[in-house]
């Protein structure tokens, strides 16, 4: 089935907030939403169209914000609802898009929806979550329970936390044994479809461009082939398409084939889900996943391969084709570590390059474009392993990196104190800078209808073991080839036949890059760590 899309969604570069880590505009430690309104000139002036905006809603703060207590209210900390109606209108005006961050599938257990649903006598939110028959009772083991915390008889199923009872959408296979296990058109799924409808309608009807959707795929429960799960999304597109046309809807499934069909925009390429990213980004034992891949693709080694991530994206690009696009990510709150740890700058353009030239919707985790590390941190608001790429942007080398004029230890984390640490103020500075680099990248990418997200993308040499990786882009009569070399060696390889007739035109091409008649072909030739961009003609 073909989709339409919003236009604004073809050219979109998106850049990920993490609200309490940005900037802080009221000197209390924690960065709020009138601090996304003071820097909304800077995301303009990289070329970001289009945010999303971690919770930012009235929580205990448990999970960071993910565990709801209030889907229609704005958390004290952040600022006010009035706050957020702001910042979309001071977004529009720059012609950047807000995306807010939907939490469907759980809520706080201190939202008042739970607070009546725990209660021994039977109400209309006694339904809402998913609950045993008895405190003592034992479900499948796929389904996580928490006993012995409600007034009411049962444990309630969880879909992350303790803390976070799973809302109730129904089970798409029910069993006789388990009769809590309500069927899909049962009252209580249908209740809380209606609900996160009318949470949508609240925020896109304030000016919201749209949602990024927490663990979209983990509503319908016993439902293996996502089926239940799909068919609430599908019905949910349908009617975006019909009343908020403009709107978009991202999620965090990881599995294209499946999210994108159900009537997403866009979904995810992650590190959980998605072995072939996992090879171009991670080197073995870093983050929790416990990776396989001893080398990465982006590794000066040259020993890493781009193999699995093309032929899995090869797959995913032809199951999705004309119904969404599939977003490559510098990292995010969960994904460890930061992606310029263990990376050269060099290498961070290389990076870049193919990040900013590929198919799909770009997102820019906030920091990235500056190239900010991890760090070693306890466990706040659960974050835990995830803590450390969580802390407060580096603006300048003004007191706490320019991010807050509290005391330090008011900070919500720590900054990064070591020497030599990026900054915002520091690369704006030096026309060499990552940051310049990315913003030069991204006016490119905006510029050619190619490289933008419904662009062709063809593969022109990949090998398991050798290098350059090249491929082209196309669209609107215009074709352009990109060439990476993420090795410490110069690199050269003879383009296939079917260029023989080309012509190529430096795009972007730094020193030691060639293409020259080799006989009757073209030879390309890469220096170290380097990647150049070509129109063909």
């Amino acid at each position: 089935m073909t989709r339409k899309h919003p236009e604004w969604l073809k050219k979109a570069v998106f850049y990920q907030i993490y609200p309490q880590s940005f900037y802080d505009s009221n000197d209390d430690g924690i960065g709020d939403i009138p601090g996304i309104i003071q820097k909304l000139d800077y995301l303009d002036s990289l070329g970001i169209n289009a945010v999303w905006i971690n919770p930012c809603f009235v929580s205990p703060f448990h999970d960071a914000g993910y565990d709801v207590a209030d889907y229609y209210r704005v958390a004290p900390r952040y600022g006010t609802n009035e706050n957020l109606r702001k910042l979309f209108v001071e977004a529009d005006q720059r012609g950047i898009h807000i995306l807010l961050d939907l939490v469907p599938g759980h809520t706080s257990v201190e939202h008042p929806w739970f607070q009546a649903s725990q209660k021994h006598e039977e109400n209309p939110y006694s339904d809402y979550y998913i609950w045993t028959n008895s405190v003592f009772e034992y479900p499948s083991s796929d389904l996580k329970v928490v006993r012995g915390y409600a007034q009411r008889n049962g444990g309630y199923i969880t879909n992350f936390f303790w803390c976070q009872p799973a809302l109730n959408y129904g089970f798409a296979q029910t069993n006789p044994a388990y009769p809590w296990m309500q069927p899909l058109d049962a009252e209580g799924p249908q209740q809380v479809r209606r609900e996160i409808k009318q949470i949508m309608k609240f925020w896109l009807d304030m000016g919201a461009s749209g949602f990024r959707v927490d663990m979209a795929d983990s509503l319908v429960k016993h439902d293996p082939e996502k089926m239940g799960t799909s068919e609430f999304w599908t019905e949910i597109r349908d009617w975006l398409d019909a009343a908020y046309p403009e709107a978009v809807i991202v999620s965090e499934w990881g599995k294209p084939a499946q999210a994108i069909p159900a009537g997403f925009h866009v979904d995810f390429l992650m590190g959980f889900s998605n072995p072939g990213w996992v090879s171009l980004v991670r080197n073995e034992g870093w983050g929790p996943w416990h990776d396989p891949y001893k080398w990465s693709f982006f590794d000066e080694s040259g020993h890493g391969t781009v193999m699995q991530f093309v032929d899995e994206y090869r797959l995913l690009l032809k199951a999705t084709s004309d119904q969404g696009y599939i977003a490559l990510i510098t990292g995010n709150h969960d994904e460890q570590p930061r992606i310029a740890e263990g990376r050269s700058p060099a290498m961070m353009k290389v990076f870049y390059l193919f990040l900013l030239t590929m198919p799909g919707t770009p997102f820019i985790y906030y920091g990235d474009e500056i190239g900010m590390r991890s760090l070693d941190l306890p466990s706040k608001e659960g974050g835990y392993f995830r803590t450390g790429v969580r802390t407060p942007m580096q603006w300048s080398n003004d007191k706490n990196a320019g991010f807050s004029n509290a005391p330090a230890e008011k900070l919500y984390l720590p900054i990064d104190e070591s020497e030599g640490r990026p900054t915002v103020a520091d690369q704006e500075a030096d026309p060499e800078s990552l940051l310049n680099r990315v913003r030069s990248l991204i006016g490119t990418r905006k510029a050619l209808k190619a490289l933008q997200a419904d662009g062709g993308f063809e593969v022109v040499v990949a090998k398991h073991g050798e290098l350059p990786f090249v491929y082209t882009r196309s669209g609107d009569g215009q074709k352009v080839m990109v060439a990476l070399n993420p090795s410490d060696k110069e690199v050269s390889v003879e383009l296939p036949k079917d260029l023989d007739s080309a012509s190529f035109e430096a795009l972007d091409v730094p020193e030691g890059a060639l293409v020259v008649r080799s006989g009757k072909r073209w030879k390309l030739t890469l220096g170290p760590v380097s990647g150049a961009m070509y129109k063909v003609r």
